[in-house]
C-alpha cells in the first residue's frame, strides 16, 4: 500500500511539474499578451533608473531617469537624450553606450507622461516639459550639455534651447516632428475623441503602426510595439488612453516651426529620407495624407531657417535611425559632438 502511495505521488508530482513547465512556456510565449504595468513595472531598463519628485500642473509627479556615467577617460561634457512621443528612455541604450564609452555622462529623462515616469490625467505642455528638465538637471548639478533629441523629444529640445539658451552647448535634432504645422491639414480632434481612438487599438493595428516608423522592420524592434499594446490591456489602460490623447493634442497645439530661425547653437538635424512621420495621418483622406510628412524637403526647409545647421539625411532610413543605422547614427554623432567651434 506505501508502494502504491509513493507511486501516485510520483504521477502527481510529475504531473505537476508537467504542468508548471506548460504554464511556465505559455507565459514566456505569449509574454506580449500580457498587461503591463501603467509605470512599466517589470520592463527592465539598460541602466538603472531614478526619480526625481516634481509638481506638475497640481499634482505630485515622478520623473524617471537614468544618469549614466562615463565608461572611458571623463571628457567633462554631458549629452541629455530625449525621447520621441512613441517611445521611451530605454530606447537609446545603444546610444548611451556609444556616448558613455567616448567619456560622456549621458542623462536620459523619461518625461512625463512616458516611459517609467508618472501619468497624470492632466493637459501637457512643451514648455512644462522643458521646465521639467532643466530641473532634473539642476538638481544632478549639469550646468551646460549636448541635446540630442528624436521626434517629439526634438520640439521639447528646441523649445528648451529657446527658453534657457545657456544651458545647451550643441542640439541634435534626429527626424523632430514639428517641422510642419500639423494644424494647417489635420482636422482638430478632442481628447475624448484621441481617447477612445487609442482604447480601440488592437494589436495587429499597434503593429503596423510601429513598423510604419521603420524602412527596414527588425524582430529587435517588436518590443516596443509590444510594449504600447499591453499597456492597454491593464488595469489603467484608460488613464494610459488618456495620456496619449494628452501628448497628441500638445504636439499638435503647440508648433516649434516659426521659431526655428532663433535657436543661434549649433545644430546637427538628421533625418531618414523614407520618414514619412506626421500627427493626425490617420485622421485625413489618402490625398491629404501623400502631402504630410515629407521630411527631406521639411528638412532642407528647417536647416536653411536655422543660423548654425548641418543637415545629414541618410538613404533608406525613416524614422527613427539611432535604431536603424545605428552605426551611421553614431558617426554623425561623433563627428558634430567633437568638431572644433
Amino acid at each position: 500500500m506505501t508502494n502504491l502511495r509513493f507511486k501516485l505521488l510520483l504521477v502527481l508530482a510529475g504531473f505537476i511539474l508537467l504542468h508548471w513547465q506548460t504554464a511556465a512556456f505559455a507565459q514566456t510565449a505569449s509574454s506580449d499578451q500580457e498587461p503591463i504595468g501603467i509605470g512599466l513595472e517589470g520592463f527592465v531598463y539598460p541602466y538603472s533608473v531614478q526619480y526625481l519628485l516634481l509638481r506638475m500642473e497640481g499634482e505630485d509627479v515622478k520623473l524617471a531617469f537614468m544618469d549614466v556615467e562615463p565608461a572611458a577617460a571623463v571628457n567633462g561634457k554631458t549629452v541629455v537624450l530625449m525621447h520621441g512621443r512613441n517611445f521611451f528612455g530605454a530606447y537609446w541604450k545603444d546610444t548611451i553606450q556609444f556616448l558613455s564609452a567616448r567619456g560622456y555622462r549621458v542623462v536620459v529623462p523619461d518625461q512625463i507622461g512616458f516611459g517609467k515616469s508618472s501619468k497624470p490625467d492632466v493637459p501637457h505642455s512643451i514648455h512644462v516639459h522643458a521646465s521639467n528638465t532643466k530641473q532634473l538637471l539642476d538638481y544632478l548639478g549639469v550646468k551646460q550639455a549636448t541635446f540630442v533629441a528624436h521626434s517629439l523629444g526634438g520640439m521639447m529640445a528646441a523649445r528648451f534651447t529657446l527658453m534657457y539658451p545657456e544651458r545647451v552647448e550643441r542640439l541634435v535634432l534626429e527626424d523632430p516632428i514639428g517641422l510642419e504645422d500639423y494644424r494647417i491639414k489635420v482636422p482638430f480632434a478632442t481628447r475624448d475623441e484621441l481617447a477612445a481612438e487609442a482604447r480601440a487599438q488592437s494589436r495587429a493595428s499597434a503593429q503596423s503602426f510601429f513598423q510604419g516608423f521603420f524602412a527596414n522592420w527588425k524582430s529587435e524592434f517588436q518590443n516596443y510595439a509590444d510594449v504600447q499594446y499591453r499597456w492597454t490591456l491593464g488595469p489603467e489602460s484608460a488613464l494610459i488612453a488618456r495620456t496619449a490623447a494628452q501628448t497628441y493634442t500638445m504636439a499638435y497645439e503647440q508648433p516649434i516651426l516659426y521659431e526655428l530661425h532663433l535657436i543661434k547653437r549649433p545644430v546637427l538635424l538628421i533625418v531618414g529620407e523614407k520618414d514619412r512621420t506626421a500627427i493626425g495621418r490617420n485622421r485625413v483622406t489618402p490625398e491629404v495624407r501623400a502631402t504630410l510628412g515629407l521630411y527631406p524637403e521639411l528638412a532642407k526647409k528647417a536647416a536653411q531657417s536655422m543660423p548654425d545647421c548641418k543637415l545629414v539625411l541618410l538613404p533608406d532610413v525613416a524614422h527613427i535611425p539611432h535604431l536603424e543605422v545605428p552605426e551611421k547614427f553614431h558617426d554623425e554623432l561623433a563627428r558634430f559632438l567633437e568638431q572644433k567651434p
